[in-house]
């Protein structure tokens, strides 16, 4: 049943509220807690009982993180990279070129600066090496080093890391792993076919976290000290939002600390980002993952591979601030060049149809770096995993994106052993994949019945989920302090959103070029300031526009609006429906 009889809104979506079961779980929320009506139902969603909700809004690392030593091979990892300090060997870091694997070199650079030392970092080209580890570039590094660290890559590098003749090689990563494991002295990874699968939602930045907590706890029992971790957190933040890791668990509590770290303003590579970014306030996991994220990715994706992770090791405010200025203007570029391959993709897409259990969509030239972006967009409009692939020639590389719910990365795998692709791997929300233009079609399809049977297509393409009803007086800064202690919000853990009934539209002005101002009344005194991002780029825009006086009903996520020194409560509006029938008026 929909939420306010709300089958059809203005953008087209069915709205879905929350069932009997999460309506009865936050009643005792509130009358055990006495927590906020709106703040029950998010805990609820979240399946948070009455005996678990203080700590789940007061979550401590030391009390989630859980024992390095519980992941196969960390003994023999730290101890290689503790020998390597202590000889004073000469170390590698081969980087994976996306932000979890600059992040994760970027970890390693600061904690082996700390203690004196150096490192030679590595990130191969997209275009010309192509993901992972390849033999040319760990044969080069093994001639010059001691010991090579793989971050984020070469758990299915068997190859490449055979070529490392003369070196160690430590694999510190988290993409699903093969029945074999690479020639490596140690794989930690806790999607190797072994494991436990407990900690598969980590990303590789903390991978890396946990093998310099247990060096920490090695140094600590030798009696020596060792670098401030809890420092490093802003660096395990950014990665676990931008690798779209579930931010549940020790996930949420890493990010959670890492966004009061990254608040301090420490690291130079981060200022700058922000400050080119024009960010001018203390950064949510939103800005992790849609303002900081696309920056430092923007360099591998289009530009020089090893940017981000430079930008993110580096100890010089002028070499940060010179990283993030080129970063910045790379990142313009990616737009420009994304915007016409979503375009095209969204096109093919829909001509397609959004409703099976996989939407794709591939096409020739599409650049490979903007083709995982686009991936996310599709996943988004339709609520299905999505697959963008460029080709060149006969040969299509592509990215993948999935849902809660779905683990992509083992279909993906699973498509490779079969023969389908080229290569292809991942984890449970993202995948690379190669496949040859004759086995388009019927990868594809094998991929949307492996999606189908664990669950993909069964909601809706449009639906709107919803955590519950507001009015406009319940929307207080109070309120929005209560809901961020549930937070952070992103991948498995999504932003609250709420509907409000019944208001009247007091003015509509558009804002830019395609942004919507609104302000709303209740008509009891209660109102309320919304905008709508890119609300003419779809039909939000030009059906609200001019409408004052009408009626609607409105959903959207509450935020701080700081402007001038002052701050207010704000709706960040994401749908709308005409209330009392006028909707088929507003269409004549």
């Amino acid at each position: 049943m929909s939420f306010l009889g709300v089958e059809h809104s203005i953008t087209g979506r069915r709205w879905v509220g929350p069932g009997a079961d999460v309506e009865r779980a936050a009643e005792a929320l509130v009358q055990a807690g006495g927590y906020p009506q709106a703040l029950a139902m998010v805990l609820a969603r979240r399946g948070v009982p009455v005996a678990e909700a203080e700590a789940f809004l007061r979550p401590q690392l030391r009390d989630l993180l859980p024992d390095p030593r519980s992941l196969r091979d960390m003994e023999p990892a730290a101890a290689r990279l503790l020998a390597a300090v202590e000889r004073r060997e000469r170390i590698a870091i081969f980087a994976d070129y996306d932000v979890d694997g600059g992040a994760s070199a970027a970890l390693l650079i600061w904690w082996l600066r700390s203690l004196g030392r150096r490192a030679t970092l590595y990130v191969p080209d997209r275009i010309d090496e192509g993901y992972g580890p390849n033999a040319p570039a760990m044969a080069a590094l093994a001639a010059d080093h001691d010991l090579i660290l793989c971050v984020d890559c070469g758990t299915l590098s068997h190859d490449a890391l055979a070529a490392a003749q003369g070196a160690d090689v430590v694999v510190l990563d988290h993409h699903l792993g093969g029945e074999t494991l690479p020639p490596a002295l140690a794989v930690v990874n806790p999607n190797r076919q072994d494991e436990s699968g407990d900690l598969g939602h980590l990303c590789a930045a903390g991978v890396v976290f946990l093998v310099l907590v247990e060096a920490g706890r090695r140094m600590r029992e030798a009696g020596q000290k060792g670098p401030d971790l809890l420092g490093l957190l802003d660096l395990v933040a950014l990665a676990t939002v931008a690798d779209v890791a579930p931010l549940t668990g020790v996930n949420r509590a890493l990010v959670r600390q890492g966004l009061v770290v990254m608040g301090r303003r420490d690291r130079p590579g981060l200022v700058a980002l922000a400050d080119a970014a024009r960010l001018d306030r203390a950064p949510q996991a939103y800005h992790l993952g849609y303002v900081l994220g696309p920056r430092v990715n923007a360099g591998g994706r289009i530009g020089q591979a090893d940017l981000g992770a430079r930008l993110l090791s580096t100890d010089d405010p002028n070499e940060a601030a010179a990283l993030a200025e080129r970063l910045e203007r790379l990142n313009a570029e990616r737009r420009e060049i994304e915007a016409q391959v979503r375009a095209a993709a969204l096109a093919q897409a829909e001509a397609r149809g959004l409703e099976a259990p996989l939407v794709w969509a591939a096409g020739e030239g599409w650049h490979p770096g903007v083709v995982g972006i686009v991936a996310a967009r599709l996943k988004e409009a339709a609520n299905r995993p999505a697959v963008v692939i460029g080709f060149d020639g006969d040969e299509g590389k592509g990215s993948a994106r999935s849902v809660p719910g779905v683990d992509l990365g083992a279909a993906v795998h699973r498509l490779a052993q079969e023969g389908l692709l080229v290569k292809g791997g991942g984890h449970r929300m993202a995948a690379g994949l190669t496949v040859m233009r004759d086995q388009l079609e019927p990868a594809m399809a094998r991929l949307s019945e492996l999606l189908a049977r664990q669950g993909a297509g069964a909601e809706g393409p449009r639906d709107l989920r919803l955590d519950g009803m507001l009015m406009p007086g319940a929307a207080t800064p109070d309120l929005i302090a209560a809901l961020e202690a549930a937070g952070p919000y992103g991948a498995s853990a999504p932003a609250p959103r709420f509907a409000l009934p019944d208001l009247r539209l007091r003015f509509v002005r558009q804002v830019g070029a395609s942004h919507l101002k609104l302000s709303l009344s209740d008509g009891m005194g209660g109102t309320l300031d919304a905008i709508a991002f890119g609300a003419f780029e779809g039909p939000l825009g030009p059906a609200l526009a001019g409408r004052e006086g009408a009626q609607v009903h409105v959903a959207g996520k509450l935020e701080l609006n700081l402007w001038g020194g002052r701050q207010s409560v704000q709706l960040q509006l994401d749908d709308a429906a005409f209330a009392g029938g006028q909707g088929s008026a507003a269409r004549a």
